[in-house]
C-alpha cells in the first residue's frame, strides 16, 4: 500500500514542481501606477488634439463652401440680366449707339463673371457632356457628327467644379 501511495505522491509532487515553474515564467513586472496614469493622460492628450486638428479642418472646409456657396447663388441671381443682354445683342437695330451700349453692357458683365472665376459654356460645335448640358432637342443633321450640339437655347455657367445652370441644348444623334 505504501508504493500506491508513493506512486500517487509522486505525480504530486511533479504537478506542483511544474505549477511552480509555470507561475514563475508568468510574473508580469509590476508597473508602475504613476507611469500608468501619464500614458492614460498622454492618450487623452492626443486624442483630443486630434479632434481639435479635425475640427479646424472641418470649420476652415465649411467656410470655404459656404463662400463658393453664396458666389454661386448671388450669380443664379443675375443671370436672367446676362440672358436679356443676350437677348437684347440678337436683335436686328437701326440704332448704332443702342447697340453699341448693349454690347458695353454685356462685355463688362462677362468681364465681372471672368473676375469672379465664372466660366460660360455651351457653345454651338462643342461636345455634348450630359454632366454639364441639358439635352432639350435631339435632331438628325446629315454632316454633323454625333453628339454634337448644333444649337444653344441658354449658355451654362459654373464656377470651379460646381455647374450654377446646366446649358440647355440641342443635340446631333
Amino acid at each position: 500500500m505504501a508504493k500506491k501511495d508513493n506512486k500517487q505522491e509522486l505525480p504530486e509532487e511533479e504537478v506542483q514542481q511544474s505549477a511552480e515553474t509555470v507561475e514563475a515564467q508568468e510574473e508580469v513586472p509590476e508597473v508602475n501606477p504613476w507611469e500608468e496614469k501619464y500614458n492614460a493622460e498622454h492618450d487623452s492628450f492626443l486624442r483630443l488634439a486630434a479632434d481639435y486638428d479635425n475640427f479646424r479642418k472641418r470649420t476652415v472646409k465649411e467656410k470655404e463652401q459656404s463662400y463658393g456657396n453664396g458666389k454661386a447663388d448671388a450669380l443664379a441671381k443675375i443671370l436672367p440680366i446676362y440672358d436679356n443682354l443676350e437677348r437684347a445683342l440678337n436683335q436686328p437695330t437701326e440704332d448704332a449707339a443702342y447697340k453699341k451700349g448693349v454690347e458695353m453692357t454685356m462685355n463688362e458683365l462677362v468681364k465681372i463673371f471672368t473676375g469672379l472665376g465664372v466660366e460660360i459654356f455651351g457653345e454651338k460645335g462643342d461636345a455634348f457632356d450630359p454632366n454639364i448640358h441639358n439635352a432639350v432637342m435631339h435632331t438628325e443633321e446629315e454632316g454633323i457628327e454625333e453628339n454634337t450640339i448644333t444649337q444653344v437655347f441658354q449658355k451654362g455657367f459654373k464656377i470651379g467644379d460646381k455647374v450654377v445652370r446646366f446649358a440647355m441644348v440641342q443635340v446631333a444623334n
